[in-house]
C-alpha cells in the first residue's frame, strides 16, 4: 500500500503499456494521470502537488528526451522516471544527469518501479517546498524599498551599520532605522535570518570592503 500521496503522470504512446501501468499503480492506491504525447501532457494545466513522470523515451513527435527539456525550461519540480524497450547507456547518463530519478529498461520488476516512484515523490515534496520557498523570499523582498534593498545587500556582506553608512554618506542611526524595517517587512530579528531569506530570492550582496 502507498501511504505517500502523489499523482503519477504516464506518458506513453502504447496503449497497452499506460492501461497496464495505470492499473498496476491504482492497486497501489496512486492518482494516475495517462497521456500518449508529449504535447498532449504539455496541454494539462500546471500540477502543483507531489507526483512524478512516467516517461517513455521514445515518443512521436516530441521525444521524452526533448519533454524533459521541456519541463526543465518550465522550471517543474516533477522528478522523471524514464522507461524504454531499448536499453542505451549514453541516453541513460544524459537524463540522470538532467535529474531523471531513475532509467528503466522494459519489462521492469515491479518493486524497482515502484521504489523509484518512492524516491520520486520524495523529491518532489522538496522540490515543491523549495521553490515555495524560492516564491515566499522573492515576494517579501520584492516589498522592500530601494534603499532598503540596497541596504540589504550590505547586510548579506556582514558589514556593520557604520561601515554601511559610509558607503551611503548616511548616518549611522539611518541605517538602524532602515535594518528595522527591514526586519519587519521580512518577518525576521536577525541577520542570519535576512541572509537566509536574500540568498533564496536570489540576491546578489555587494562586496564587502572591509
Amino acid at each position: 500500500m502507498n501511504n505517500i500521496p502523489g499523482t503519477i503522470f504516464i506518458i506513453d504512446d502504447d496503449n497497452s503499456i499506460r492501461r497496464s501501468l495505470s492499473l498496476f499503480l491504482i492497486s497501489h492506491d496512486y492518482i494516475v494521470e495517462t497521456y500518449s504525447s508529449s504535447e498532449e501532457y504539455l496541454e494539462r494545466e500546471p500540477y502543483n502537488g507531489t507526483g512524478c513522470l512516467i516517461l517513455d523515451v521514445n515518443l512521436g513527435g516530441r521525444s521524452g528526451l526533448e519533454l524533459q527539456e521541456d519541463l526543465i525550461t518550465l522550471d517543474s519540480h516533477l522528478p522523471i522516471i524514464f522507461i524504454t524497450g531499448q536499453g542505451n547507456i549514453p541516453i541513460s547518463v544524459q537524463t540522470l544527469k538532467k535529474g531523471a530519478v531513475n532509467f528503466l529498461e522494459k519489462p521492469f520488476k515491479e518493486e524497482e518501479l515502484l521504489n523509484s516512484i518512492s524516491e520520486a515523490i520524495v523529491l518532489s515534496q522538496k522540490n515543491k517546498e523549495e521553490k515555495e520557498e524560492i516564491r515566499r523570499a522573492k515576494s517579501l523582498t520584492d516589498n522592500l524599498t530601494p534603499r532598503e534593498s540596497e541596504i540589504l545587500k550590505y547586510l548579506m556582506t556582514g558589514m556593520l551599520n557604520k561601515q554601511i553608512a559610509f558607503e551611503l554618506n548616511i548616518t549611522e542611526h539611518t541605517v538602524k532605522l532602515h535594518r528595522h524595517s527591514i526586519c519587519e517587512k521580512l518577518g525576521v530579528k536577525s541577520v542570519p535570518e535576512i541572509i537566509r531569506i536574500a540568498d533564496n530570492a536570489g540576491i546578489i550582496p555587494f562586496e564587502n570592503k572591509y
